[in-house]
């Protein structure tokens, strides 16, 4: 199985993965409260994420995470969780997933190159102000190795500081890798070296 591992700096990200217990909670909670905020402004409803929502889905997200069984991180800024949250994921290349990614609004084809990564280039999207006055900002960058699709997505709760956040975001994204099981068989063409 493919899954993906990343390089996370700590000085900026908390992860929120796997995170069970006491560790990351609080960040986990303002996260989810950002996003369920900016959701219901996305459908015009103007009241604040429920506290309740974001506490229950607390709780059941990191072991949701840990069945996605590295197919799937995430992490929400150090200094304001309610600001920035990144998830990042890997899923095989389906003939449906190329047709969904084919099909997707014209707004999403201005991506420039995005260098520097293990995966190689790849194709980043900054969204600082969506073309819906209601979305959320937000930046995502995708990588298609042939046979999977990564991809990154970073949501910035204030458009007025989304600038100064994607740098941090850019070197989350460089710090991307995909690891694979691989399976060490001995077959009649092995060549044994003598440790000696």
């Amino acid at each position: 199985m493919t899954r993906i591992s990343a390089q996370a700096d700590p000085a900026h990200w908390v992860p929120i993965t796997g995170s069970f217990g006491f560790r990351g909670r609080r960040a986990r909670k303002k996260a989810i409260g950002m996003l369920l905020a900016q959701a219901n402004t996305a459908f015009g409803r103007e009241q604040p994420g429920s506290k309740v929502a974001a506490w229950a889905m607390s709780q059941a997200i990191p072991a949701l995470m840990r069945r996605a069984d590295g197919r799937l991180l995430a992490w929400v800024w150090k200094d304001d969780p309610e600001l920035l949250v990144a998830m990042a994921q890997v899923q095989e290349l389906t003939p449906q997933l190329r047709t969904l990614r084919a099909s997707m609004p014209i707004e999403y084809d201005d991506t420039v190159s995005f260098t520097g990564s293990p995966l190689g280039v790849g194709e980043k999207l900054e969204m600082p102000l969506p073309p819906n006055p209601r979305q959320t900002p937000f930046a995502s960058y995708t990588w298609d190795t042939g046979t999977h699709l990564v991809t990154l997505t970073a949501v910035i709760s204030d458009r007025e500081r989304f600038g100064t956040v994607i740098p941090a975001v850019d070197a989350l994204a460089r710090s991307l890798r995909l690891v694979s099981d691989l399976t060490v068989g001995e077959g009649p063409g092995t060549l044994r070296i003598d440790p000696a």
